[in-house]
């Protein structure tokens, strides 16, 4: 079947296609099914949708990454065919009956994720399916490597350590610290960093404050080269899309199957060649993990994966009962982060990143067993952090000579205050957070909150808990009506609520 092109301008994330259902019928295709789209030697197959109105006969319209790969003009004229369905279709089904899967079939449906070979629909089984029947290890592994094949691998050499957290506590930004630590101990630390989804900043977004984070790897390894280390964002570099789109399926269903959580941490541990890592596990109230039993259980399981990667992994069960550091969003976390490397930063956040420092030293056997801490927080003291932190920065093409009082943040502010006199009994980090996106954060870098007491703090009636910040006057008021329905540091007494 031959057809006229008509253009969608919309980027889509896959190869997507529109056609008229009186079309569809003729060609024996439905909504969901696959073509051939042909111009000339080049072709590609994409997925249907389908219209009794927009698209005439003989006509179909294409979004942009039909359009960019078959280098199409308006009215082109373009060859269709009904193109199979993809093998791992079957691997899929197989798994949602909750039978093993084997490597070649796991490889099978990465690279059709990869490829965007796969509807929304099939992804979203396939992330299903290992929800409800889950991996076992053999499939993790398998997983892993399948999702580091199919994305770019970066060689920094030999001896490379690297650290992750497994996140939901708001302010935590030890990574920015820890990096410029264990970068001035002679050791190489190229971390590559997610964007916030659904917290107030992520470690790119917060490191954007100082300096550029999108590099390509050319670029990251000159940097890596020069510094020792880097803090950039990780999906800037391709190093695991498969993961990347199945995390785009997870986010709406608010599901994190154990596997996938396993295999996405690791494969890009694994892209950038690490030979040693430590994993950070908060466990708390508002935090990813709530209790002890399920924090030992992951943290086997991420020990037990490192070793089949040959990747040496190990994993510090961490408070994450209450926000860490007085800055929540971009421009108020990095504020915080200089403030540590200075000496004069949140004694919380200097002293989580001395720790988690001390333990990337002794397991890359640069500091003996229990001589770790001792030998961070003296390069974190002497100043030796803050000068390499400032040539990361200057590398990454951002001002070196930025202090915290420098800092941008939301020139509008509303200040929270105390209802009661007492002392600070919780901080929830998910409520918290809320306020925090609603002042704008993390798209307006300035945006968020500044924490003015601690749990365990004695506050006074009318004294500030915490500071609003925004970029944008309307944001504010969205941010102070929230504030006002929620209550996220709680001050004296023991009763939550009263039911009747």
């Amino acid at each position: 079947m031959e057809a006229t092109v008509k253009f969608y301008e919309i980027e889509t994330g896959k190869p997507i296609v529109v056609m008229n259902e009186e079309d569809m019928k003729e060609l024996g295709v439905h909504v969901g099914d696959r073509i051939k789209i042909s111009k000339g030697k080049s072709s590609v197959t994409a997925i249907i949708d389908a219209t009794t109105s927009i698209v005439s006969q003989g006509e179909i319209a294409v979004f942009e990454e039909v359009k960019k790969e078959l280098a199409l003009a308006r009215n082109d004229v373009v060859n269709i065919i009904e193109a199979p369905r993809p093998k791992s279709i079957e691997f899929i089904k197989k798994k949602l009956k909750g039978q093993h899967l084997h490597g070649h079939e796991i490889i099978s449906i990465v690279q059709d994720i990869v490829d965007n070979n796969l509807s929304d629909v099939e992804l979203t089984a396939l992330v299903v399916a290992s929800y409800i029947k889950g991996y076992d290890m053999d499939e993790t592994v398998a997983l892993t490597q399948a999702i580091v094949e199919t994305g770019e691998q970066i060689d920094f050499g030999d001896e490379v350590v690297d650290k992750h957290c497994i996140g939901g506590v708001a302010g935590n930004r030890t990574t920015m610290i820890v990096v410029p630590i264990i970068c001035a101990a002679g050791l190489t630390m190229p971390k590559t960093s997610s964007r916030a989804i659904t917290s107030p900043a992520g470690t790119a977004d917060t490191m954007e404050v100082l300096a550029k984070v999108n590099f390509s790897i050319k670029e990251l390894k000159e940097i890596v080269k020069k510094t020792g280390g880097c803090i950039v964002w990780g999906g800037a570099v391709n190093l695991a899309p498969a993961d990347d789109k199945i995390i785009k399926v997870e986010y709406p269903l608010s599901i994190d199957p154990e596997g996938q959580v396993l295999a996405s941490v690791m494969a890009k541990k694994k892209s950038v060649g690490s030979d040693y890592l430590i994993i950070d596990i908060p466990v708390g109230k508002g935090a990813k993990i709530e209790d002890m039993e399920t924090a030992h259980h992951l943290a086997r399981k991420f020990i037990q994966l490192g070793e089949r990667l040959e990747i040496k992994t190990k994993c510090i069960v961490s408070d994450g009962s209450s926000p860490i550091g007085m800055g929540i969003g971009p421009a108020l976390e990095a504020r915080d982060v200089l403030l540590c490397l200075e000496g004069r930063g949140p004694s919380d956040l200097t002293n989580k990143s001395i720790d988690l420092a001390a333990a990337v030293l002794e397991l890359a056997g640069k500091a003996r067993v229990g001589e770790g801490r001792d030998m961070a927080e003296k390069i974190l003291k002497s100043g030796q952090a803050k000068e390499k932190m400032m040539e990361i920065i200057e590398a990454q093409g951002g001002n070196p000579n930025i202090t915290p009082e420098t800092v941008a943040l939301g020139k509008y502010t509303y200040d929270v205050l105390s209802a009661r006199t007492g002392k600070v009994n919780s901080i929830d980090s998910k409520t918290i957070s809320k306020i925090a996106r609603a002042s704008g954060a993390p798209k307006d870098h300035g945006g968020g909150i500044d924490l003015k007491a601690c749990v365990g703090d004695d506050v006074e009636e009318g004294g500030i808990l915490y500071t609003i910040h925004s970029s944008n006057e309307s944001k504010l008021e969205d941010a102070i009506k929230l504030a006002q329905q929620l209550t996220p540091i709680r001050v004296g007494g023991l009763i939550l609520e009263e039911v009747t």
